[in-house]
């Protein structure tokens, strides 16, 4: 049930995402008079699941769920139809529009995936506000969970004050942007420490084998207790250990620091069961191991339960909405360029983290959850937006890079050398599509 309820999202998304971003093509194509005689979700390669057609349009579904496009009478794209090429200009075809024109309809449809984000976060940020963990709530910092960001030299109990110069107020931004991070600033027992991180941080972090990077410390909570574990019976789901032989646990990274030391040793342990204090013992496997899993993470609502860290909760009227979901779309268009940035710059490795359809796929929880879907549509929706404005001849931005060269220089570049830009664009597209969904099989393959 999982898996439908995942993939349900998965195709609302990119057919809400693919659907939108067409129309930003067709409308101003409409409005300039210019002929459109394909509409698809989805790629029709040689048969469509649904067409029909309405005027001089046929819209349908194609079987193929890689995008979508709308076919512009007389214009050179993925059609490569160059038998309409051949032919007379008419009055209704692209290439007969002026270039301003031309223009227009090529931003058409990155324009309406940056508008639909912004419109998505100004929604979000009015019907759900913003609940949050105040980085200052972290008294006693932060739980490195990620070993290649042990070995660069961040440590349990720093507090983070900057990174790459930038301070935050949420605790959820530093977790994020420790990734793309090159220096962070550390407070460690009251003093500041500077700490420089490996260009390759990204590719170190995954191949660590954990995603994750930090973490609000939390106590060590049990969720669940393998079968045949020694322990099964002293311990159990939503156990809280306190102290290890004699010693008190404040926090879950506590607990495992003392782990090496009791290989094969019976220890005893206080237990916070119910709100009552249990006196027991607990058994270590010859690997330190209890054979329990334990929470690395924990819902806002049982953080405050638990008395650990104050929630930060803000709503916000209609009007209020407006700047504050304009300045998250802001922050996530700045944060994915970013990103671009370290994954073409070969050094960092980032280029190895890059993933395709699967990776996207797996974004979406396993339940059914709007906020969750509306955040992850909007990402998406920028992330479709600004990567069809790389200068690559079968995107957008390769139709703008030659619009633009003709505004200036007032020559157009000729139809032969626009098919062969098209079809070198084509291939450049395919290469990358195919190391994206590559990298996607062998992590699931190898890792």
């Amino acid at each position: 049930m999982e898996i439908v309820i995942k993939l349900s999202q998965f195709l609302l998304s990119l057919s809400l995402l693919i659907v939108l971003h067409e129309l930003g093509h067709f409308i101003p194509a409409k409005l300039f008079k210019t002929r459109v005689e394909k509409f698809y979700l989805f790629f029709d390669v040689k048969f469509s699941l649904l067409k029909k057609k309405i005027g001089e349009t046929e819209y349908g579904i194609g079987w193929l769920p890689l995008g979508g496009y709308v076919k512009i009478a007389g214009m050179i794209d993925e059609s490569m139809d160059k038998e309409q090429m051949a032919l007379p200009p008419q009055p209704w075809e692209f290439r007969s529009k002026p270039a301003w024109q031309r223009l227009i309809i090529m931003l058409g449809g990155v324009t309406v995936n940056f508008i639909l984000a912004f419109i998505i976060y100004i929604g979000i940020a009015f019907y759900y506000g913003e609940t949050y963990v105040a980085n200052s709530e972290l008294k006693d910092g932060i739980w490195v969970t990620n070993p290649a960001l042990e070995k660069a030299g961040i440590k349990n109990g720093d507090k983070i004050v900057s990174i790459n110069g930038v301070e935050r107020e949420r605790f959820s931004d530093f977790a994020s942007d420790i990734y793309m991070a090159e220096e962070i600033v550390v407070d460690r027992n009251g003093k500041k420490e500077t700490i420089k991180l490996p260009i390759d941080i990204v590719n170190q972090i995954s191949n660590s084998g954990r995603r994750s990077s930090v973490e609000m410390r939390i106590p060590f909570i049990v969720i669940g207790v393998e079968d045949g574990s020694a322990n099964a019976k002293n311990l159990k789901a939503k156990d809280i250990i306190t102290s290890i032989n004699g010693q008190p646990i404040h926090y879950a990274d506590e607990a495992i620091a003392q782990f090496e030391g009791f290989k094969g040793k019976t220890v005893p342990v206080t237990i916070k069961r119910d709100n009552e204090e249990i006196q027991s013992t607990v058994k270590f496997n010859d690997s330190a191991k209890l054979g329990i899993a334990f929470a690395t993470r924990l819902q806002a609502d049982n953080l405050e339960k638990l008395g650990l860290y104050k929630i930060s909760k803000h709503e916000y009227g209609f009007l209020e909405s407006f700047p504050i979901g304009i300045e998250m779309g802001k922050d996530k268009v700045v944060g994915y360029g970013q990103q671009l940035k370290t994954i073409f710059n070969p050094k960092t490795g980032a280029y190895k983290e890059v993933g395709g359809f699967f990776a996207i796929f797996n974004i979406f929880p396993e339940q059914w959850s709007w906020f969750a879907f509306w955040n992850i549509t909007a990402l998406l929706s920028i992330m479709l937006g600004v990567m069809n404005l790389l200068p690559i001849p079968a995107l957008d931005g390769g139709h703008v890079m030659f619009l633009l060269f003709e505004i200036i220089t007032r020559r157009k570049p000729s139809e032969k050398f626009m098919e062969r830009a098209q079809v070198i664009g084509f291939f450049i597209l395919i290469a990358l599509v195919l190391f994206a969904n590559g990298n996607d099989i062998y992590k699931a393959i190898v890792k």
